[in-house]
């Protein structure tokens, strides 16, 4: 049964008071007051388009306050509260997420294109990094409490190496950051990304890229 980490009312306050200004968000800025998301609606602009009847529970998540499933291939589980589950955050430039790893799991290196990262740590102990354009890795391994920062579009990864589940509460600068991960990236594109490109850029055989992509593919149900 998940349980509620005693951390989790005080990691929710830090990162509020952490998150940046409208001015300072990585989204553009909002127009009018609210602009709650009509994830309906055909309509496509740089965002969502506003519903005309808003309700509490359009600013309302209660999906934080327990651990995920973490038993999958890389024993981690991201469990959003973006624009996607809180409809009122549409134009707010603001976003949060938690991510549960199981002992050894791992948030594969991926980036987050809209926005910058900030990890706040609800339990366990994680390796954290990111790495610049200039290919310089800054990590360092963080524990209950700490704070760790992601730039922007950077490959960033965190890494579980103890015997106990770890959590974390992450904080984005935009209502919908992305993930875009660089193993399912390049090896599970649809359509698929051509294995002589993938050769020629890993430096390895057809064999191993196959191997790779099988391991990869969506499950089929």
């Amino acid at each position: 049964m998940a349980t509620h980490s005693p951390l989790l009312p005080c990691a929710i306050v830090v990162v509020l008071v952490l998150l940046p200004s409208a001015s300072l968000a990585g989204d553009s800025d909002l127009l009018q007051d609210i602009c709650v998301a009509d994830l309906t609606s055909a309509v496509k602009v740089n965002g969502f388009a506003c519903k005309a009847t808003v309700t509490e529970d359009d600013f309302y998540f209660k999906g934080l306050g327990a651990a995920g499933n973490t038993n999958n291939t890389y024993g981690s589980v991201v469990t959003g509260a973006n624009v996607e589950k809180v409809p009122g955050l549409n134009t707010l430039g603001v976003s949060m997420s938690r991510i549960d790893y199981a002992p050894g799991g791992l948030n594969p290196p991926h980036i987050h294109p809209r926005a910058t990262e900030m990890i706040f740590v609800l339990q366990g102990t994680l390796d954290v990094g990111f790495i610049t354009t200039g290919n310089k890795l800054v990590a360092k391994t963080i524990t209950t409490g700490d704070v760790f920062v992601c730039p922007r579009g950077l490959v960033h990864f965190q890494k579980n190496n103890g015997n106990v589940p770890a959590a974390v509460i992450s904080a984005f600068n935009s209502q919908l950051p992305g993930t875009q991960s660089l193993a399912m990236t390049l090896f599970a594109a649809t359509p698929e990304v051509p294995n002589n490109v993938l050769t020629k850029a890993f430096q390895v055989g057809t064999k191993e890229v196959e191997k790779i992509k099988s391991r990869l593919a969506p499950k089929k149900s």
